[in-house]
């Protein structure tokens, strides 16, 4: 695997990831995360797109050259989340190809999130996730060093709110 730098020409790649994530999500009936619309239409992916020119992307790709997970990291967290009292760098989007869960993707893009957070001169590395269902998406954050900070729900007309969990990990 290596992990190389982004952009917004590398916005379908990361689309065809979360659209994967989604449909394996759903198959475990685990539609709370991220819904059962693929991302890469819509709002969503125009999200995506925008965020492939806003914040910094990383990309890890396997010996062919395929993009195999995504981070997109910046200086400022969401709207949604309170900004840290001191220098950070954020994890906006993480997502790994389903098809190699457990292949160490998602441990070597936040080892790599670290080294720029170092490289920056921060001293903290945070991260958001989803914080419903039974929270192994949080248990998995922490698995790889993080410790939840805080809490939070982003409200959703006609729908419930998306509850969400802080997680940071200090440099």
């Amino acid at each position: 695997m290596k992990i190389r730098t982004g952009g917004p020409a590398d916005a379908a790649d990361i689309l065809a990831l979360l659209d994967s994530a989604v449909v394996w999500l759903t198959a475990q009936g685990r539609t709370g995360q991220w819904g059962v619309r693929p991302w890469s239409t819509g709002a969503s992916g125009d999200r995506i797109r925008a965020y492939t020119c806003e914040h910094l992307v990383r990309l890890a790709e396997n010996d062919q050259g395929a993009v195999i997970g995504a981070c997109l990291l910046s200086e400022e967290p969401p709207a949604y989340v309170q900004r840290a009292d001191e220098r950070e760098l954020y994890v906006r989007l993480l997502v790994t190809d389903r098809a190699r869960k457990g292949s160490g993707i998602g441990a070597a893009l936040i080892a790599d999130a670290l080294d720029e957070t170092r490289r920056r001169g921060a001293g903290l590395l945070r991260v958001d996730c989803y914080a419903g269902d039974d929270r192994r998406l949080v248990a998995q954050y922490q698995r790889l060093g993080f410790t939840p900070a805080g809490v939070f729900e982003v409200d959703r007309p006609g729908q419930d709110p998306w509850p969400g969990q802080v997680l940071e990990r200090r440099v």
